[in-house]
């Protein structure tokens, strides 16, 4: 009996040394991998930041850190200056690293989502360049106006007796529902053209009655033709249209 005690005495007293033993070994191992682990730099997210929060107004809400390199994301954000002019794609929230691929054109952000059609009205999309479209803040939900520059409005006749145009430039439309925004394409003119910088284009589906869809369509077709224009206006519950009329070469000047 008594050299079973012991024996058992002995097992653990060498199973306590043993897990000792091992976890001296672990710790020192870690420290090792720790001391020749490289680290860099990394942004971390402090504060939670809502999804569409402008890439300019996250540097309070953040702090820079240094973790090993082997945690890091490939695609972590080094310079906040590559965000300029972006905005957050979702919300990100404390302990998240910074990273490029959270960071969206607000073009683009825009294009999510979509709006139920009213009963009686149809959708109809056009594609307009981003200044075009209030530089890209209209979004599924907004309410718009368009306003349309005819360059075939009927001008004073010659002396002759002749038929003349004359540009003329009018909101055709107020309070236009937008269903839905999507990004374009983007393409660069080709050499000889006015610009040969990239221009985006945005769809912006709206739902309209079939008159309105009628002037909407003229315009843009004649817009191809360089013979129209269309542009969009972000309007809201309060906006007035008071005081809005035919503008053209007689009254554009007081």
């Amino acid at each position: 009996m008594k050299t079973r005690i012991i024996g058992a005495i002995v097992a653990l007293v060498l199973a306590i040394v043993g897990t000792v033993v091992l976890v001296g070994y672990v710790r020192g191992a870690d420290q090792r991998a720790a001391e020749g682990a490289e680290f860099v730099d990394v942004y971390v997210v402090d504060e939670n930041i809502p999804e569409g929060t402008p890439a300019e107004e996250i540097e309070e809400l953040i702090s820079r850190t240094e973790l090993p390199a082997i945690s890091v994301a490939e695609d972590r954000v080094t310079d906040l200056a590559d965000l300029v002019g972006l905005v957050t794609a979702a919300e990100l929230l404390p302990g998240d690293q910074l990273r490029e691929d959270r960071f969206i054109d607000p073009a683009v952000l825009a294009a999510q989502g979509d709006v139920p059609v009213p009963e009686g009205m149809q959708e109809v999309t056009v594609a307009l360049e981003v200044q075009r479209v209030v530089g890209g803040a209209i979004q599924p939900g907004s309410r718009i106006g368009i306003v349309v520059t005819n360059k075939l409005q009927p001008g004073p006749p010659t002396q002759e007796g002749a038929a003349t145009t004359i540009p003329g430039t009018r909101f055709i439309d107020n309070q236009v529902l937008v269903t839905r925004v999507k990004a374009g394409s983007t393409y660069t003119p080709e050499e000889g053209e006015e610009t040969t910088s990239a221009v985006q284009n945005i769809m912006v589906t709206v739902a309209m009655t079939a008159p309105q869809i009628e002037k909407l369509v003229w315009a843009r077709e004649m817009q191809e033709d360089d013979l129209a224009g269309v542009w969009l206006t972000l309007q809201n519950e309060g906006t007035s249209v008071d005081g809005s009329q035919l503008i053209g070469p007689a009254n554009i000047l007081p």
